[in-house]
């Protein structure tokens, strides 16, 4: 029920998940039963996928101004809530919500747990590179204030992340930072870099905001500080070019021509930046796959978001994750 267009966008990406895949999985629909079925009923072409989804009744819903541990406190039958008990109860595989951001983190972390080792868990994002591959960037959002153990622990689980979604073996891990020398950064960062660089993670050192889109490494970490503006100013750069693309073809006859012929080249690289082709971003370090989406998701954000959850599943991401905190507890014992 969360988002700028729920439940609409929400059961019309659900449907078109299921129809796209010939009703691969089923799909449990959690929110206020009486508004869902009204949605389902404006598919008419799609009845042959309604009959995979199941509605499950949430009455309450998590505003985008409610405080998010005091609103899963206070509305403990919002759909959030109910979604994530039913993933811990073993009722879901995973959870996909474009709702409430703080109140998926926390009912995430509350409900789930967190994997063993994982101080706190994190988001990762993924960043377009001109390597023609896309850079993970953790974290994204979660954690404002980090210490160093953080951005090691962020580090062990992009790089486990990695490995698993995109097949990319030993990946290669940079620590953003104001120099690539070693000694810059501040305290936080020069500490998190001694962790890395002593680890056995396949660390190439500090990188800066302009290596990102190079795609000089294949994960990114920082705090959630560093993330979040880094992530929202790059929410807005296809936008930015659009608009100066529209200001240049109106000022001639003849910019009007270059610019349709060069329109089709644009919408592919337009492509690579919009954030629908992804869908959501996974929170990771949870005892779950959950996945948290724009609150403006269209359709096919959606849909990207239910078969971003599915692939995670079947990877075993968080096995993963977890077998690799146990070896580098094991490491540091035997440092010990």
């Amino acid at each position: 029920m969360g988002g700028d267009y729920a439940p609409q966008n929400v059961v019309a990406g659900a449907l078109d998940a299921l129809e796209s895949t010939g009703g691969r999985f089923s799909l449990l629909l959690v929110g206020q039963q009486e508004r869902i079925q009204q949605e389902l009923q404006k598919h008419t072409g799609a009845r042959a996928f309604k009959e995979a989804c199941t509605i499950i009744d949430a009455r309450e819903i998590i505003e985008f101004n409610d405080g998010a541990t005091a609103a899963l406190k206070t509305k403990k039958d919002s759909s959030i809530a109910v979604a994530i008990t039913l993933h811990r109860d073993g009722k879901a595989d995973a959870v996909v919500s474009a709702g409430h951001t703080g109140a998926m983190l926390s009912a995430s972390t509350l409900i789930l747990g967190r994997i063993g080792g994982i101080g706190r868990p994190t988001i990762g994002a993924l960043i377009p590179t001109s390597a023609h591959t896309p850079s993970l960037l953790v974290d994204a959002g979660t954690n404002v204030d980090c210490k160093p153990r953080h951005l090691f622990e962020f580090a062990v689980m992009g790089t486990t992340y990695v490995e698993a979604m995109f097949g990319k073996k030993n990946p290669s891990i940079g620590l953003l930072s104001i120099g690539e020398e070693d000694n810059k950064g501040n305290e936080v960062t020069l500490e998190a870099f001694a962790l890395l660089k002593q680890s056995k993670l396949n660390f190439f050192g500090n990188v800066e905001g302009r290596d990102i889109l190079k795609g000089k490494v294949d994960v990114v970490v920082c705090d959630g500080f560093v993330g979040n503006i880094l992530l929202k100013f790059g929410e807005s750069v296809p936008a930015f070019f659009k608009s100066k693309f529209t200001d240049f073809a109106g000022r001639s006859v003849v910019n009007k021509l270059v610019a349709l012929i060069a329109r089709s080249g644009m919408r592919s690289v337009m492509k690579e930046l919009d954030y629908q082709e992804h869908g959501g971003v996974p929170l990771l370090g949870v005892n779950g796959v959950s996945i948290i989406g724009h609150g403006g998701s269209t359709p096919k954000a959606i849909k990207n978001m239910i078969f971003r959850a599915e692939e995670m599943v079947q990877r075993k991401v968080n096995a993963r994750i977890q077998e690799a905190m146990k070896q580098y507890a094991k490491s540091q014992q035997e440092r010990l």
